[in-house]
C-alpha cells in the first residue's frame, strides 16, 4: 500500500474545509483549555495566543520579567508539537546584528559575487516565532521585521521571497514611546499585559512553579498532548478567509449578503462603532484604519472559536487590547467592559 500523501493545508478548497470545521473548532479549544492548566491565571492569555494565531495576527505580551512571557510561548509551541526547524526565538537588544536574525553572509556564494544569506534555522524558515525584547530593535532589524510582518517576505539579492512565518508572538517589559517604533506597534493590534499573580494566588503559584521545575529536571513536557498541531491553525485560518471572501446573492428585495451582515449583527456593528468612537474622541487611543479591519477579523475568529460564528457583545472585549502605552492598557482594561455595561 503506498503511503499517504500530506495534504499541503494551502491547498485546501472550502468544501474540504467545510467538512471538518467543526472539529477543527473543538481541537483547536481542547489545545486552548488543556494549555491553561499548566499556568496560574494565564487562561485571558492564551485564549488572545490562541485567537491570534487563528487570525494570523502577531501578539504583543507585556509584562515585567518572571511572569511567564516566555514560558507561555515555549508551553505554546510544544504542545504544537512542532520541529525545532518551524520554529525561531530570539531576545533582541540595540546591538543585534541582521545576520542573528536572518542569517549570516554565505561566504562560498560573495566569493562568486552573490549576496546570499544562510537562512535555515533563522526567522526567514520559521512558521512559529517569538522575538523578546522586540522594541529593543535597531534600525536595521526593524526594517527586516516590518517586511516580513507585513509583506511576508525576505530579500536576498535584492528579491523577494516568500516566508512561511503564520504566528508571531513578542514580549516587552517596556513599550517605548519613540516615534520610529510607532510602525511597528502598529502591527500588534493585540497588546495584553502579563501580570505578577503572586498576590492572589500565593499559593497556587509556589505549587505549579515547583512542579514546572521538576518537569523541567526531569525532561517532561506534560502540555505537549496532542490536541491538534500548527497546521490546524493554517485550517482554521484558511477556512474563516474562505468565508471573509464568499459573497451570497441577494433575493431580489435584499442586497448582496457579505461576511459582515451574515456575521455580524447590526446592533453588534453598531455598538463596535460606539466603542470605537468613544475611545478615540474621548480617551484619545489611536486607532488606524488598517487596525479597524484586523479588529473585525479578530472578532469573527474569536466569535467562531467561542461560539461558532456570529460575532456577539462579549467578542468586543478585544477592544480592551488596544493600548499602545502601559497607561492606556491599564485604561482600556477598566474602560471597555465599563462601555460594554459589564461592571
Amino acid at each position: 500500500m503506498a503511503a499517504s500523501t500530506k495534504v499541503n493545508p494551502d491547498d485546501l478548497s472550502l468544501a474540504d474545509l467545510q467538512t471538518e470545521a467543526d472539529t477543527l473548532r473543538k481541537k483547536i479549544n481542547r489545545f486552548r483549555e488543556s494549555l491553561g492548566r499548566f499556568f496560574v491565571h494565564k487562561q485571558e492569555l492564551i485564549d488572545l495566543m490562541v485567537v491570534a494565531a487563528v487570525a494570523q495576527e502577531p501578539l504583543l505580551l507585556v509584562g515585567p520579567p518572571g511572569t511567564a512571557k516566555s514560558d507561555l510561548v515555549l508551553k505554546f509551541k510544544d504542545a504544537l508539537g512542532m520541529d525545532e526547524g518551524d520554529y525561531f526565538e530570539y531576545m533582541l537588544t540595540r546591538f543585534t546584528e541582521p545576520s542573528e536574525i536572518i542569517g549570516a553572509i554565505d561566504i562560498k556564494e560573495l566569493r562568486a559575487g552573490r549576496y546570499i544569506r544562510k537562512k535555515e534555522g533563522k526567522l526567514p524558515t520559521a512558521r512559529l516565532a517569538f522575538l523578546d525584547e522586540i522594541f529593543k530593535s535597531n534600525s536595521a532589524i526593524l526594517n527586516i521585521l516590518l517586511t516580513i510582518i507585513n509583506e511576508k517576505k525576505f530579500y536576498q539579492e535584492g528579491k523577494p521571497e516568500p516566508v512561511p512565518l503564520r504566528v508571531l508572538f513578542a514580549a516587552t517589559n517596556e513599550i517605548p514611546e519613540q516615534g520610529e517604533l510607532a510602525a511597528l506597534k502598529d502591527r500588534f493590534v493585540l497588546k495584553v499585559q502579563s501580570r505578577s499573580v503572586q498576590d492572589e494566588f500565593f499559593t497556587e503559584l509556589i505549587d505549579a512553579g515547583l512542579q514546572g521545575e521538576a518537569y523541567k529536571g526531569l525532561n517532561q513536557k506534560p502540555w505537549a498532548e496532542g490536541h491538534c498541531s500548527l497546521d490546524d491553525f493554517i485550517k482554521a485560518n484558511r477556512y474563516l478567509t474562505f468565508l471573509f471572501a464568499r459573497k451570497t446573492p441577494g433575493d431580489g428585495r435584499e442586497d448582496e449578503q457579505n461576511d459582515r451582515k451574515l456575521f455580524f449583527p447590526a446592533d453588534v456593528f453598531r455598538e463596535f462603532q460606539r466603542l470605537v468612537k468613544t475611545l478615540v474622541r474621548e480617551d484619545k487611543i489611536f486607532i488606524s484604519d488598517r487596525k479597524l479591519v484586523k479588529l473585525y477579523k479578530l472578532f469573527r475568529v474569536r466569535s467562531w472559536l467561542f461560539s461558532g460564528g456570529t460575532v456577539s457583545r462579549d467578542d468586543l472585549r478585544l477592544l480592551a487590547y488596544l493600548g499602545e502605552t502601559h497607561q492606556e492598557i491599564d485604561h482600556l482594561r477598566e474602560k471597555v467592559p465599563q462601555l460594554l455595561g459589564d461592571v
